[in-house]
């Protein structure tokens, strides 16, 4: 694999510390800038708005820029963003902040797919694209629990300024290791949008929003339930956290292999297991064994999917790779947002803490029913009998007979 990877693996690895961070120092934050805790959720929800907002926007205006450009500026203002967070001097600097630091977010991982399959042969993309989504997830199991425990140890700042400096390191290494980009040519706003007019573009991104809003169903309150109903102490969620991040750090990579071979059924053989696997957490979550099990295989489940839904959407937005591709990175965050949300209301409504695990396993299957259509679309014959989706990758006749 060319080593231009490592950099934007690297890059990954801060934007996912920044992003998972702040839910470890939330108290400590909240108390310093004497907020409450509901009001300091939104340093998170901001976040995810920024991330929401910036993908499409960022992206668009970068449209006719060098991609290493657009590389380079979207970790200046991640790194500036961070910053600002670190020197926040109250409540709402620090609102500010966190929305500024979420905008760069999408288009760097959508322009960076695009960037890590051109590095590559067609065969090899898969695994190019979950290279980088690698650093993402190792992030939870290195970078998260470190700046946790130096904000812990020196002060939330720190875990921050942390943060821009990998911010730095990022960007040093993005300048050197990634190669020169061509300029796009022939490229306006009316061209790009027009891929969205494909229902497969849109099937992906309901399989995105239903199939990972199944995964932050569990993940938002699974510390809870680790602790209420498995019997865990509060000190030993931290190492079962790092265990929910190596089950995503081995999906991503074992995906990425997949998903050069056949990314459709990867796609659907991935979600299928995470239903399957939130089902079983859900009736086994009192056993201190298999709890931890199960941990691991929701995380490794749930992100075998990711490089080949980036791929999918790199076939079915032909016309506009970095802008599907960003888009992509905005939907992952409505997901967030929507699981977090079916898990708070079933807990309200007295089901228990176990309930958002059924829940993630009903919003799996509701995706998995998106990608079976998406792929009945794909078979189906256009007039003179010639395949709908000619873009789609070479397995995926087969995978839609098996």
């Amino acid at each position: 694999m060319p080593i231009a990877l490592l950099a934007l693996a690297i890059a990954a690895f801060g934007i996912g510390t920044t992003e998972f961070v702040m839910m470890g120092l939330l108290p400590e934050v909240a108390t310093d800038l004497q907020v409450s805790i509901p009001d300091a959720g939104g340093y998170i929800s901001l976040y995810a708005l920024g991330v929401v907002i910036g993908a499409p926007a960022l992206t668009m205006i970068g449209l006719r820029s060098r991609r290493k450009t657009m590389l380079l500026n979207m970790l200046v203002l991640f790194t500036a963003g961070n910053l600002f967070s670190a020197f926040a001097m109250n409540h709402e600097t620090l609102l500010a902040a966190r929305f500024i630091s979420g905008l760069p977010h999408g288009a760097f991982f959508g322009i960076g797919a695009v960037v890590a399959a051109g590095l590559v042969a067609a065969d090899r993309r898969g695994q190019a694209i979950s290279m980088m989504f690698i650093g993402l997830t190792v992030a939870n199991i290195v970078g998260v629990p470190i700046g946790t425990q130096l904000g812990h140890a020196l002060g939330w700042r720190w875990a921050f300024g942390l943060v821009a400096v990998i911010g730095v390191i990022a960007l040093a290494a993005v300048a050197i290791l990634v190669p020169k980009q061509p300029k796009p040519t022939e490229v306006s706003l009316r061209g790009e949008l027009r891929a969205f007019r494909r229902p497969q573009v849109w099937l992906a991104f309901a399989v995105v929003v239903f199939g990972f809003a199944a995964i932050f169903s569990f993940y938002s309150y699974i510390k809870p339930v680790l602790t209420d109903v498995t019997g865990f102490s509060a000190t030993a969620v931290t190492p079962l956290l790092a265990v929910f991040g190596v089950g995503m750090t081995v999906g991503t990579a074992v995906g990425g292999r997949l998903a050069d071979r056949s990314p459709l059924k990867t796609l659907c053989v991935g979600i299928s297991a995470l239903a399957v696997s939130l089902v079983v957490f859900a009736l086994t979550a009192q056993n201190p064994i298999m709890a931890p099990i199960m941990v691991f295989l929701i995380g490794a489940t749930g992100f075998t999917a990711i490089p080949s839904i980036q791929a999918r959407i790199l076939d079915e937005a032909k016309e506009a790779p970095a802008l599907g591709s960003a888009s992509i990175q905005s939907t992952f965050n409505i997901a967030n947002s929507l699981g977090a949300y079916l898990g708070g209301v079933v807990i309200a409504a007295g089901f228990g803490l176990v309930s958002p695990s059924w829940i993630g396993a009903l919003l799996a299957l509701v995706g998995l029913g998106f990608a079976v259509l998406s792929g009945r679309l794909d078979s189906r014959p256009k007039r003179g009998g010639v395949v709908a989706s000619h873009q789609a990758s070479p397995a995926t006749e087969s995978e839609l007979t098996a």
